[in-house]
């Protein structure tokens, strides 16, 4: 555990992976190891078993603030990363060095950055000519394969009113209540339920109106963003740009389409309404996501993983790999 505990005890919040990507590349033992420049002062690890992998193990190094440092207890490790997503890579570094002690060569381990704040890395790597057979992705999963996950769709907002008094509101418009009442038509949108991924969710952010409370507010701004379903992804879309008009101003940012993702017999699997860098990773054929913790901790300040779950991890991704190259 003390490569693990060496790994928490950097600060790689998102912005801040380089100094952890520069140790892990020369700390982590491989035939071979290449950084990638991302291109925003940030760098990819790629460590090599073999030329030309037919299984690629893949998670990344950077974490949402703020950083929190490893505690390590009796039957778990809390901090920052732990289940999301430093664990998952040091589980798949383990079972590296378990098959290539037995002997096995065709893998390798990629750890990328930036995935919180775009899948900067992903989509960095993605412009290699590197190609593999099948990618095996790191997220907190319960160690169940996702058999398919929601999209993304994010919009900025800016709602424009009209200044004046608030003792005599019937002569202005206040930006505030424009927010208000565009919430209360995203309730009652009635974006249909999907089978798989089940009903469409979404969460404002960076919500900000600087007027004082005597004063109607004259603008608003936020982030809206969506997690979509096969039945709903461009139905939001839709209803999102009919929304725009003389008081609403939408710009899209796009984001990624729900997805099915590869599962293998033998390993539990199931939907999960989160996003990874998977879709970004595009140099690869099929693709499988899982790893050892919970969802339900990821970005909390409580975060920890189970050991039990780190070791399942471990076996786990030694299978995956001999059930693809049996």
């Amino acid at each position: 555990m003390e490569l693990f505990r060496d790994i928490l005890s950097f600060d790689s919040t998102s912005g801040r992976e380089r100094p952890l990507g520069e140790w892990l590349a020369a700390h982590l033992e491989a035939p071979s190891v290449e950084t990638f420049e991302v291109g925003d002062g940030t760098l990819d690890v790629l460590l090599r078993w073999g030329d030309e992998p037919r299984v690629v193990f893949c998670s990344h190094m950077d974490t949402v603030p703020p950083y929190i440092p490893p505690t390590f207890l009796e039957d778990r490790v809390t901090g920052r990363g732990t289940c999301d997503a430093k664990g998952q890579f040091y589980a798949m570094y383990r079972a590296c060095q378990r098959l290539a002690a037995a002997g096995r060569t065709g893998f390798a381990l990629l750890i990328v950055s930036g995935e919180e704040t775009g899948s900067w890395g992903a989509k960095a790597f993605a412009k290699l000519p590197f190609r593999a057979p099948l990618l095996v992705v790191g997220e907190p999963t319960d160690n169940c394969m996702v058999s398919a996950s929601k999209g993304t769709k994010r919009f900025d907002l800016t709602f424009t009113g009209r200044s004046f008094h608030s003792g005599y509101p019937e002569h202005g418009l206040s930006a505030v209540e424009l927010f208000v009442d565009f919430m209360e038509r995203l309730r009652a949108a009635g974006f249909p339920d999907d089978p798989d991924l089940g009903p469409t969710t979404w969460n404002v952010g960076q919500l900000r109106s600087d007027n004082p409370q005597n004063i109607l507010s004259p603008e608003l701004t936020c982030r809206l963003y969506f997690r979509t379903t096969f039945a709903s992804d461009a139905a939001v879309v839709d209803w999102m740009r009919a929304q725009a008009g003389a008081t609403l101003s939408v710009r899209e940012f796009g984001g990624d389409a729900p997805a099915r993702y590869h599962t293998l017999p033998g390993f539990p699997a199931k939907p999960v309404s989160f996003g990874s860098d998977a879709p970004h990773l595009t140099n690869f054929g099929q693709k499988v996501i899982c790893g050892p913790g919970s969802i339900t901790v990821a970005h909390r300040d409580d975060e920890f993983l189970a050991y039990a779950d780190l070791e399942q991890a471990i076996t786990n991704y030694v299978s995956i790999f001999e059930h693809i190259a049996l």
